[in-house]
């Protein structure tokens, strides 16, 4: 049944959030010019720009990535990101509607809706009137609008039905309803969209990705505490709409899957939309960057204070189903995706890091190598052990060399805790809530995303495109519809699609599968999209959400999907059966 609300304009700032920030956004189009241009890009660029701080790390990203088997965030070392308990909660699944990470995510999604509200609100009447660019801009407001509330079902299990921010009725969707909304609305532009902007951009692809990803979850979306039933007429829906993309010819694999995530990944031909950033966002997103990385990592030495912070690692559970699948053979050796060297130590000038404490027991006057400080670049993906980078001397300023930098085995110098200063940062497989394992070292670290060049703290100024669709993706997509149908051998050939195109360096070519079935798709999806934001749909979707894994034994169907804010609950409350708590809190 349909809910409404008669919202006014004082309950809509708290309701959808709606308010001003200092959020700094500059559309990036070539093609617009003109005053008439300014008012097109003057109405989208605040609700495009807006998707950073939605994705932001401590927001919608958390959120998606902390209650996965892929992350956890432990009180590091009794210093640091302990948040009032929101990343352990969140980890644990021990959600409330009071955590404060499940509120940032909701307040900063529901806050990018009403910003393409007010787009849609300025653009249509311009539309109407003939003016061609406005009408394309308009469609790309419908469709980030689906977007963001494919994001809400997703996660809250429900959408916000709202057409401008003077009607006063505002309609709530669950299930099926939901979806058809969402389904309307890309429909309504898909066939009119525009065809040929680049990733930053709402287009028919990416149109025909959501499409697919809304069929391919529309089983979950029904019954979201059941047993998905996947029907076949779902199932051939995505094999539709990935097909339209795959056969489009516009898109292909990237040979280098890091080159995915680097500076100059708006040119990447497999990006399918991105937060287009380009160094013009001044609160942008290089926190994927550098969230993860140790505290006394400096990626960039031409910039002193560009460093990591220590916060979540790889679960051991995560990265077992690496190990799991490779066997004998290095995860970094088998495969592209897990690692890519980029701190060449010179041989000679190796020392022998065994024993690791303490220091002097382990380094020697020539346990470095130098470099200029632009050509510095830390090593990326799965970081395990010992790591390499700039080190500052008791001054604060990095240790120099004829040649520019001196790159050493890092020390640990992140926070006031017992494991300060006391060796280098090695990290480990184990990390956990307990004492011991929850050290600022501990966990196997994500190193995904370049850290930009033009950023100097990684808080701004970014020119790493946030990559949220990708045509790795759509074949993943395609494979899972085709296995759901019973065709194996057609999965199999897209899975292998993927692994073989990452290539670049031969020798860590992921090699072609042999057989396939919904567990080893699952695996590949986790190997593919790691800390991407897709995990803990997957593991819903393919039922592990409720398993165990490190620090986290709940098993409630409920906690599928997340609170709704007790701010937000509260705000309604004055409106009988509106907007009800999500069952279990």
């Amino acid at each position: 049944m349909k809910n409404k609300l008669i919202i006014s304009i004082l309950m809509l700032a708290t309701f959808l959030n709606w308010n001003c920030t200092d959020l700094d956004e500059e559309l990036i189009d070539e093609s617009l010019t003109g005053s008439q241009a300014e008012v097109v890009s003057g109405a989208i660029a605040p609700a495009y720009g807006y998707v950073s701080w939605t994705w932001r790390h401590t927001n919608f990203y958390g959120l998606q990535l902390i209650p996965s088997d892929e992350a956890i965030l432990p009180y590091r070392g009794g210093t640091d990101w302990f948040d009032g308990g929101k990343y352990l909660a969140a980890h644990a699944h021990n959600f409330t509607p009071t955590n404060d990470l499940v509120a940032s995510g909701w307040n900063q999604l529901t806050t990018n809706i009403s910003r393409t509200l007010a787009a849609i609100e300025t653009l249509r009447p311009l539309a109407d009137e003939g003016d061609a660019e406005a009408e394309g801009a308009l469609y790309e407001m419908i469709a980030l609008r689906a977007y963001l509330n494919l994001l809400l079902l997703d996660s809250w299990g429900l959408v916000l039905e709202k057409e401008s921010a003077g009607q006063e009725l505002s309609t709530v969707l669950k299930t099926q309803e939901a979806i058809d909304y969402i389904r309307n609305e890309l429909l309504s532009v898909v066939d009119v969209i525009n065809t040929d902007r680049g990733p930053g951009r709402m287009t028919q692809s990416a149109v025909w990705g959501l499409l697919a990803r809304l069929h391919l979850n529309a089983a979950v979306y029904r019954a979201p505490y059941g047993t998905p039933d996947f029907t076949q007429e779902d199932m051939d829906k995505v094999i539709e709409y990935t097909d339209n993309i795959i056969n489009s010819g516009s898109f292909s694999l990237s040979p280098e899957y890091f080159d995915l995530f680097n500076d100059d990944n708006n040119g990447n031909p497999e990006l399918i939309f991105a937060l287009d950033q380009r160094g013009v966002l001044e609160r942008e997103h290089s926190r994927w960057a550098y969230w993860s990385i140790a505290g006394s990592m400096f990626p960039r030495p031409e910039y002193p204070s560009a460093d990591g912070t220590d916060g979540p690692a790889i679960t051991p559970d995560f990265y077992r189903t690496w190990v799991d699948a490779y066997g004998d053979v290095d995860p970094a050796d088998a495969d592209a995706r897990f690692y890519k060297r980029n701190t060449l130590v010179p041989e000679e000038q190796l020392q022998d890091l065994a024993n690791r404490q303490p220091l002097v027991a382990t380094e020697t006057e020539d346990s470095y190598y130098c470099v200029e400080p632009v050509s510095f670049e830390m090593d990326r993906g799965i970081l395990r052990g010992i790591q390499w980078g700039p080190r500052k001397d008791e001054s604060g300023e990095f240790i120099t060399c004829d040649d520019g930098v001196r790159i050493y085995p890092i020390v640990q110098r992140k926070g006031n805790g017992p494991d300060r200063d006391v060796g280098y940062v090695d990290h480990t497989l184990e990390v956990n809530f307990s004492n011991e394992g929850s050290l600022h070292n501990t966990g196997y670290r994500c190193s995904k995303y370049q850290f930009s060049r033009t950023s100097d703290d990684g808080n701004n100024f970014s020119s790493v495109d946030l990559v949220l669709m990708r045509l790795a993706e759509i074949y993943l997509m395609r494979a899972e519809a085709q296995m759901r149908n019973g065709d194996v051998a057609g999965a199999l050939a897209d899975v292998n699609v993927v692994r073989t195109s990452r290539n670049a360096r031969p020798d860590q070519t992921p090699a072609a599968l042999e057989t396939m079935n919904l567990d080893i798709l699952y695996r590949e999806r986790g190997f593919e999209l790691y800390w991407e934001g897709f995990r803990r749909g997957d593991q819903i979707r393919f039922g592990t959400y409720e398993d165990t894994w490190t620090n986290k034994t709940d098993s409630d169907v409920n906690k599928r999907l997340f609170p709704i804010p007790q701010s937000v609950v509260d705000a309604a409350s004055g409106t009988a059966g509106f907007l009800e708590q999500n069952p279990g809190y």
